[in-house]
């Protein structure tokens, strides 16, 4: 970190001396770093200023995937549910994130069953009583980033599939409460990897989450295989996801070669996700999007 004066202005913007501001606050993650953890450096760290403009694109996000929720049937098409989310998140004012994104062709992912992720909507699949599909929606709004997924359960869904959802809904919840100001990464993943592996489900360890505000995909890099007291530092002002991917039977995936984008079980077994977007906040956290 580039050394600042004490009475100079503040690295956060705020307009402050640094004495007044952030001085402790860098101190305190020096003395992190120099007991050999990881630590987030400034880039991380949102400012209260960016942290409003993030939320005005969260409510977005939120909003479409409320839209989606109320219309989601068997019957339709995953290219519906990409149409709704183009024409919801425009009508807003917002972008969706993924259109175009390293050449992602569509607005929206929508992955089913034994698909893990980054499935591609199409006019060809059409849901069905019994599936379980994930739509995972990401919002630009005024050049700020959001992203957040849920499952859907599609008609009568055998109890086996259900249960997977549920339980890594929970899994997410528990992490959650492991999400605090100096607290770490990996506490927030051993809660996920526990309550995952203790149902007999397996955490996908390839693909993870990832830091979210001013770009699409940012540091750091989140895993959901962990240990309390391990991992990157969590501090105030950071903004991140929690979207473990969880599979049935085994923990091995991949990518269709077909069309470079859909990952999915190794064994064919149902995987399911939910994705919450977090802020660390001076006494706990906020989710922002969900």
């Amino acid at each position: 970190m580039k050394k600042i004066g004490r009475n100079d202005p503040c690295w956060c913007g705020c307009g402050k001396k640094y004495k007044h501001c952030h001085e402790a606050f860098d101190l305190k993650l020096a003395a992190a770093a120099d007991a050999g953890h990881i630590v987030p450096d400034h880039s991380m760290i949102k400012t209260p200023e960016q942290i409003q403009g993030i939320k005005e694109s969260c409510r977005i996000n939120v909003a479409v995937l409320d839209y989606v929720s109320e219309r989601i049937k068997a019957g339709i098409t995953t290219e519906d549910i990409d149409r709704w989310v183009y024409e919801e998140t425009t009508r807003l004012g917002g972008i969706p994130a993924p259109l175009n994104y390293d050449g992602f062709p569509k607005s929206v992912c929508t992955s089913i069953d034994d698909q893990v992720c980054h499935g591609i909507p199409s006019d060809k699949v059409v849901l069905k009583d019994g599936d379980i599909i994930n739509v995972d929606v990401s919002t630009i709004y005024h050049g700020y980033f959001s992203d957040s997924s849920r499952m859907f359960c599609i008609g009568e869904v055998s109890e086996e599939k259900r249960r997977l959802v549920n339980v890594v809904k929970e899994c997410v919840e528990l992490g959650l409460k492991e999400v605090r100001p100096w607290g770490y990464l990996g506490d927030m993943a051993q809660a996920v990897q526990q309550h995952a592996e203790k149902n007999g489900y397996s955490v996908v360890r390839e693909i993870g989450g990832h830091g979210v505000g001013l770009e699409f995909h940012e540091d750091p890099w989140v895993g959901y295989i962990g240990k309390k007291n391990t991992g990157m530092l969590l501090v105030p002002g950071m903004i991140f996801t929690i979207e473990p991917m969880v599979n049935m039977g085994g923990s091995d995936i991949f990518v269709n070669d077909e069309d470079g984008w859909t990952v999915y079980t190794s064994d064919g077994k149902p995987s399911a996700q939910w994705e919450i977007m977090v802020l660390v906040t001076e006494d706990g956290n906020e989710v922002l999007a969900w």
